[in-house]
């Protein structure tokens, strides 16, 4: 038989009566040979509701598994080469508002039992008009023709007439000066590959030298430039030198690429130092894979903007994406989605398998990588919740009294927390940190501990067995016992625990030296700190950069946290809730970026930028020195991965 094409359209349309509406898929025989006894399966993020009664029309509903849905058309149905059946969904979890909404990736399962890849584009939203897409960022305005992103605490700075050819350093300059000039100038090049180089290590015709003096007194980041004959960048560690240098070569980069608007300085000072310790990217790389050479991009992206904590988020349901050689089979049958595969397609992949990891020489190179630029790697492997992909590849973890599909996380995943009545459960994870701090130099191990449903455990046998020896009442005290254990296994080794700030339920862990993330609302950063918690802001309302940036339907992204625009996330304040007494718990910011609708390059670009740089802002620049045009005129000429 030849090989079959299918396109699938895919729509979602209101219905009266019901405010989450339904879907109509329209599945089209491409092939020259009639089709009977298929399967189609999609998924999607906009979920069906499988335990009521599935209100499908010209379908019958087989299966769903967190975003992975299957039906069948009806019995003796023949889809004829060109035609097209149609079906609808319902009911559904709620409506879908925006274009990434509906089907991600679909297929064919043929009466042979092969799998064939299905077409499927964005979904449409049946009854509207094509609306224009919104305009996200406004014509930028300078008061002051320098390019410098984020902006320095205070500025006092001449604009000069020329810009120099490149900047190089003044005689008798010490060797670890210069290779931090080749370090940045390579940081860059790689950023800006038709960029000119804007430091040289040789005296050049209509350059300008560059002093190097080092200030004990400063703080570590700290850094100033003073311009005249020749530019002056005193500091008193290396990444304040690195930052210095970064601000030259982005005042230079302006001025060369944008001439019309901004200057190379030719007097003045900048006396420069970051508002937070703490200034993070957070990135999730098992709900899709980003090979090796974006993980580093996306570093010197945050090196660019004065961003330091690459917060790796390494597991999750969808897949465990750090080699363990105690545990191969994390990175076998933990890592592959297909129809055939140990787990079903999620989140865009389909008939094709996927899989993906990262190797621990490969963790080496990237952490080195960021070392070098004066970022710290802060892995997270996300427990006790998340871990269907752990189960799938360590089944002896599981509680086999419990019933199968006992409880769903938010996602929808049936039974996917690690069991703390199960005390091979801490064997594992032992072997496992007792690895990672063997590749992450971190003083931080961050172990998720966020979602945990709360029925989980509560059909196990062990877990109800275990509660009732320990006095432990409900999922969340389980919870916090299993926490407790983790947080001293991670001393143990010479870490301290960070997480979500679901660690802190049901009686939390010791809040001494326990960093934890606000993610769900602001006030819970609050009350995190009033427990004693060091704190890191990244609320979904502003920093989760998955979240749409408009309300209108064509603009993708998801939406449950709400609508958050690049003004939005520039101007949100973090620190606005804490009381005085407060704030010094707070930490710094984090953006985040989940990578559920991250299906392609340009998805990502769009998202992420230019909210990671109005976030690298906020975390460096104090607020009175905030400013939204000039944002919106710098933010263009920064890199994307």
């Amino acid at each position: 038989m030849a090989d079959a094409v299918f396109r699938l359209e895919n729509s979602w349309e209101p219905v009266e009566g019901d405010p989450c509406g339904r879907f109509v898929f329209t599945l089209v025989n491409l092939s020259d040979v009639p089709q009977s006894g298929f399967k189609l399966a999609y998924t999607s993020l906009t979920r069906i509701k499988d335990a009521e009664e599935p209100r499908c029309e010209n379908a019958t509903f087989l299966i769903r598994n967190a975003n992975f849905h299957q039906y069948a058309p009806p019995a003796d149905f023949i889809l004829a080469p060109g035609e097209a059946w149609r079906f609808t969904v319902a009911p559904l979890w709620r409506p879908a508002r925006h274009r990434t909404d509906g089907a991600k990736s679909a297929y064919v399962t043929l009466s042979d039992g092969s799998h064939h890849p299905v077409s499927v584009d964005d979904t449409l939203l049946a009854g509207r008009a094509p609306e224009p897409a919104p305009v996200l960022m406004p014509k930028g305005e300078v008061d002051e023709p320098f390019s410098l992103l984020p902006w320095p605490v205070p500025a006092k700075l001449e604009a000069g007439e020329s810009v120099p050819v490149a900047l190089y350093p003044a005689e008798g300059t010490a060797l670890a000066d210069k290779q931090a000039m080749q370090s940045v100038g390579a940081l860059y090049r790689r950023l800006f590959q038709i960029g000119h180089q804007p430091f040289a290590l040789t005296p050049v015709h209509a350059g300008k030298a560059i002093r190097f003096v080092s200030d004990t007194s400063l703080a570590a980041e700290a850094f100033q430039l003073h311009f005249g004959e020749q530019v002056t960048l005193t500091f008193s560690g290396p990444a304040g030198r690195q930052y210095g240098l970064t601000a030259l070569a982005h005042l230079l980069h302006g001025a060369r690429t944008e001439s019309q608007t901004f200057r190379f300085p030719a007097a003045g000072t900048i006396e420069d130092a970051p508002r937070y310790g703490w200034r993070g990217c957070h990135l999730d790389v098992s709900r899709q894979f980003y090979p090796t050479a974006d993980i580093t991009r996306l570093i010197d992206i945050m090196a660019w903007m004065r961003l330091n904590i690459f917060h790796w988020h390494l597991s999750d349901d969808e897949a465990w994406r750090l080699e363990i050689k105690a545990y191969p089979t994390l990175t076998t049958k933990g890592v592959l989605r297909g129809p055939d595969e140990p787990m079903l397609p999620q989140l865009g992949n389909g008939a094709e398998p996927v899989g993906g990891f990262y190797s621990q020489d490969e963790v080496k190179a990237i952490v080195a990588h960021a070392a070098q630029l004066n970022v710290e790697v802060v892995p997270e492997i996300d427990i006790p919740g998340h871990s269907t992909a752990t189960l799938v590849a360590l089944p002896e973890l599981v509680d086999g009294q419990e019933a199968p599909d006992s409880y769903r996380s938010v996602q929808g995943y049936p039974n996917n927390a690690l069991n703390p009545a199960i005390e091979l459960t801490y064997e594992f994870l032992g072997k496992v940190f007792d690895e990672m701090v063997e590749l992450f130099p971190s003083k931080l191990i961050h172990i998720g501990g966020d979602e945990v449903a709360a029925n989980t455990w509560m059909a196990s046998p062990l877990a109800r067995k275990r509660m009732d020896e320990q006095g432990i009442e409900g999922t969340f005290g389980l919870q916090s016992y299993f926490m407790k254990r983790i947080q001293t296994m991670l001393l143990e080794r010479g870490r301290k625990l960070a997480g979500w700030d679901e660690v802190s339920h049901g009686g939390g862990v010791d809040p001494d030296g326990t960093l934890l993330m606000a993610w769900q609302k602001p006030e819970v950063g609050v009350e995190l700190a009033r427990q004693g918690y060091d704190v890191v802001m990244t609320p979904g309302q502003a920093y989760y950069l998955d979240m749409v940036q408009d309300e209108a339907f064509q603009e993708p992204g998801a939406s449950w946290a709400g609508t958050v625009p690049p003004k939005h996330t520039y101007t949100y304040e973090a620190v606005g809730e804490f009381p005085e007494d407060l704030k010094p718990r707070m930490r710094g910011v984090q953006a985040c970026i989940w990578s559920e609708h991250f299906l392609n390059r340009d998805y990502f670009n769009h998202l992420v930028f230019p909210r990671l740089g109005a976030i690298a802002e906020a975390a460096w620049t104090p607020k009175d020195n905030k400013d939204w045009l000039r944002f919106a005129a710098i933010s263009p000429l920064m890199p994307k991965l």
